[in-house]
């Protein structure tokens, strides 16, 4: 398998300065964002790249002798949002970055795949949590009429182009377990579009990722080494399903998400967190998830993703790479004479 670090947390130097950090912690790949809720930092030449063959071979001569090489796309975002502002512009940058990876010999674009509203003229998304109701059914066969429509389109481009589109099963999206996956494919017939088994979303909804990647099998197409502590004294009394986020104020520091949507500030006491790997379960079990996502694809590309608030950007990722390093040392252990 190839070890990487999916790149926004390094948004903050150079791409130089970037891959430096990757191969200093003894990985080998990175994933680019290009476009979505986070602006494409590393790739700022986009459409010379899309148009111009020396930009490309210029842009790919970056990492010529750097020890580390692009390891999929990612433009996660909301391409179902009703608010044209958004949902049109994330949309475009998943059938750009589509292109991009043919460009640039890649063969995996990591996105979402969106929330529309709840019914026509909607200008908000409409996240259904539980349809005990038959009206929630009703919002839910809207949104899944849009969907279907949306991502055959992507898929054909897809599959035109040889990218396979791997979709991070995250809340507040239409598709965010293994249920949704199967309704999404039956519904497009879809070939190229599958999943992004970031573990972490899939913790802290009481789902075991490796029995995930186990009941998916091919449909995993690309994986995200991010862990989550379950907070049990405060999940106790709020569930993981706590809303007490803060709304920041425009003087303070907050990224914007899009036309006017902007992320909010995360529950103190908080039911679970994000934290860096083996922060929440130990190298035992990210060997497991190794393991089973090994079981599909060999060649299979796991990039860590560091969102844990109490740890520095290279401090965090310096405590998820030696947890990633020693799971795999120890998967191919394991491996030999087998």
């Amino acid at each position: 398998m190839k070890l990487g670090v999916y790149n926004a947390i390094l948004h903050d130097r150079p791409l130089p300065e970037a891959l430096k950090v990757i191969a200093n912690l003894g990985l080998t790949g990175i994933e680019l964002n290009t476009g979505g809720f986070l602006p494409a930092v590393h790739v700022p030449n986009i459409d010379e790249i899309l148009e111009s063959d020396a930009a490309r071979d210029e842009y790919l001569a970056l990492f010529e002798g750097s020890g580390v090489s692009i390891a999929g796309l990612n433009c996660n975002g909301n391409p179902l949002h009703p608010n044209p502002e958004i949902g049109r512009k994330h949309a475009e940058d998943i059938r750009r970055s589509i292109r991009l990876a043919h460009r640039l010999g890649q063969d995996r674009v990591v996105t979402m795949s969106g929330l529309p509203g709840g019914e026509p003229g909607a200008t908000v998304p409409n996240w259904i949590v539980n349809a005990w109701n038959s009206a929630a059914l009703d919002v839910l066969d809207y949104q899944w009429e849009i969907a279907a429509e949306f991502w055959k389109d992507i898929d054909q481009l897809a599959r035109e182009l040889d990218v396979k589109v791997a979709l991070e099963l995250h809340p507040q999206n239409l598709v965010f377990n293994t249920a949704d996956v199967r309704k999404l494919i039956a519904l497009t017939g879809a070939t190229h579009v599958g999943v992004e088994l970031d573990a972490s979303h899939l913790f802290w909804q009481q789902m075991d990722p490796v029995a995930v990647v186990r009941e998916l099998g091919p449909l995993v197409f690309q994986a995200a080494a991010k862990d989550v502590r379950i907070n049990k004294e405060h999940a106790a009394l709020y569930g993981v399903l706590d809303n007490s986020f803060r709304r920041l104020s425009p003087d303070e520091d907050r990224t914007n998400l899009g036309g006017d949507e902007w992320a909010n500030e995360w529950p103190k006491d908080s039911a679970w967190d994000f934290v860096a790997l083996g922060r929440g379960h130990d190298t035992a079990y990210w060997t497991e998830f190794l393991r089973a996502l090994h079981e599909v694809d060999p060649d299979m590309l796991v990039n860590i993703e560091h969102e844990d608030v109490s740890l520095g950007r290279i401090e965090g990722l310096q405590v998820a790479a030696k947890v990633l390093r020693d799971a795999d040392a120890a998967l191919r252990e394991s491996l030999v004479g087998q």
